[in-house]
């Protein structure tokens, strides 16, 4: 797990509640199941109306990238295997490459290795390939915008749900015992759209963004590697290129 995610979900609304406690405020002060429904019904409503159906889904299931932590020198163990295979690949032939493709943990990286082995030249492996980066990031981070675009809503929602709970209140000015919990309503919705939105729905389209980003430079060093070995450079040519993406 990524433990920055955890940590600053803590801290954020750790924070509050601390804050709200030492105020001498009372955790069910701010627990409103009105609220709640109004907010988080009205936002994800918002956001199913904004994207596709499957877009949605997807953006949904996305939230694991946000928890979920890259394996210490993961890009560090694919350099030294690009690397190791330059060296075998000019010790050798291209075609020694094929035995080791089963010991690669990257898919991506066997399907490049494979057109490399195949014959295919440096030229149209650079064209399909930053093609297939381009497009498949490009994707992703429309089904990361779900979580954006939930962030967007979900302060206005909170301010439509002050407003009914104002409503409510003015339409039920004689009957004092229901004034004290309208006006709850009021503030709370507002407090669940703002905190929400700022404490988790942009944060976590912020993180998974990030990581979207990182795996596309991640194929754009294996790109580069794979190239450089289609052209028959030496592995110390092919080290400094993945060099610069390790920094």
């Amino acid at each position: 797990m990524d433990i920055s995610t955890l940590i600053g979900i803590l801290l954020g609304f750790g924070g509050i509640l601390i804050g709200n406690a030492i105020e001498g405020g009372h955790l069910n002060s701010l627990t409103q199941l009105t609220a709640a429904l109004i907010v988080f019904g009205g936002t994800f409503g918002a956001t199913m109306i904004s994207n596709s159906m499957e877009d949605f889904k997807i953006g949904m299931r996305m939230i694991s990238l946000a928890f979920k932590a890259e394996p210490p020198e993961h890009r560090e163990k694919l350099a030294r295997d690009v690397v190791r295979l330059a060296q075998l690949a000019r010790r050798e032939t291209l075609l020694a490459i094929e035995k080791e493709l089963p010991k690669l943990s990257s898919p991506f990286l066997k399907n490049i290795l494979k057109m490399v082995v195949d014959g295919v030249d440096a030229k149209t492996l650079r064209l399909v390939y930053e093609h297939q980066i381009e497009v498949d990031e490009k994707r992703r981070l429309a089904y990361a915008k779900v979580w954006a675009d939930a962030g967007g809503f979900a302060p206005t929602i909170g301010i439509i749900g002050a407003v009914l709970g104002l409503i409510h209140v003015m339409a039920n000015l004689v009957d004092t015992s229901a004034l004290g919990k309208g006006i709850a309503v009021a503030f709370v919705a507002t407090i669940y759209g703002v905190g929400s939105a700022n404490l988790f729905f942009l944060p976590v389209a912020n993180k998974i963004k990030r990581r979207v980003l990182r795996e596309s430079e991640e194929k754009e060093m294996l790109l580069e590697a794979a190239v450089a070995i289609a052209q028959g450079m030496s592995a110390t040519v092919v080290e400094e290129k993945v060099r610069g993406y390790l920094a």
